[in-house]
């Protein structure tokens, strides 16, 4: 089946409005970025993906758009336009997924961009067009480099880069891409094993001994295990002393003697 790209092009069109409106605007950015806390604490499920719409700069914009504008196009011709979209917010949430799961104890944690569903279109690629070259190398070798790279970036956490989306991406894609085209298990299984082994070795690894990970990153250190609920629990605590504090003072001066800030701190606690 072979379309015009349709799908492709309305995505980074539209990648690139939302994230100029971002540049524009911190509050509209800070709205819509994946940041733990507000996923986890607050449910604000859409920066799911929403954050996939955003960008740090234009560099980060023109990086990713370039990247998706060449390997989007062969395989939305090759799926069509609806798996196409359904595979491209499959790994928007796979990678996103894996971030969240891998900095569920990292309140602060926050990341922006495209990165996760262009690795898993990417990977998507590999998998479905057996002898496809990336950068003059086989696609399988560059896979293999690419998975080792972001395993060793999510244990070391030394970069400024979200690994975690970029390695949950690429396995959502390549998975769908099974999913959509099984035919590719038969007529590309050495590849798609060399590729999945050590990404579902890593996932084994993340559930059951994650301290074999993160001994470099201080988020997963005791004295500063401070988790999503932790935070909750210490927000709520701290809530209701300043309203037993707010009470006490009605009870003795009257409610004429509160300030603008604790009328305003009663009628949030009563809307709870």
């Amino acid at each position: 089946m072979v379309t015009s790209g349709i799908v492709s092009l309305i995505i980074i069109v539209t990648t690139c409005f939302v994230s100029y409106k971002g540049f524009k605007s911190a509050d509209f950015f800070a709205s819509l970025e994946f940041e733990t806390e507000k996923i986890l604490l607050y449910r604000d499920y859409k920066r799911l993906i929403t954050s996939a719409f955003i960008h740090v700069n234009w560099q980060h914009l023109i990086f990713n758009m370039v990247s998706l504008f060449f390997f989007s196009f062969g395989l939305e011709n090759f799926f069509g336009p609806v798996r196409f979209l359904l595979l491209y917010f499959i790994s928007v949430l796979g990678g996103n997924l894996l971030a969240l799961f891998i900095h569920r104890k990292n309140p602060g944690y926050s990341s922006v961009g495209a990165s996760g569903a262009i690795n898993g279109v990417i990977f998507a690629s590999i998998a479905v067009f057996p002898g496809m070259k990336i950068f003059f190398m086989p696609g399988w070798v560059f896979g293999l480099i690419f998975i080792l790279y972001s395993i060793y970036g999510i244990r070391s956490q030394k970069e400024n880069i979200g690994h975690e989306s970029h390695l949950g991406g690429a396995l959502a894609g390549m998975l769908a891409a099974l999913l959509f085209y099984p035919a590719a298990l038969a007529g590309n299984t050495l590849t798609i094993a060399l590729l999945m082994l050590p990404t579902l070795a890593f996932m084994i690894i993340i559930v059951n001994r994650p301290q074999l990970l993160f001994v470099d990153n201080h988020w997963f250190n005791h004295k500063y295990n401070y988790t999503v609920d932790d935070r909750y629990n210490l927000q709520k605590k701290n809530s209701q002393q300043e309203v037993d504090r707010i009470l006490d003072k009605i009870n003795q001066q009257g409610i004429n003697s509160l300030s603008r800030r604790e009328r305003a701190s009663l009628e949030e606690y009563a809307r709870k």
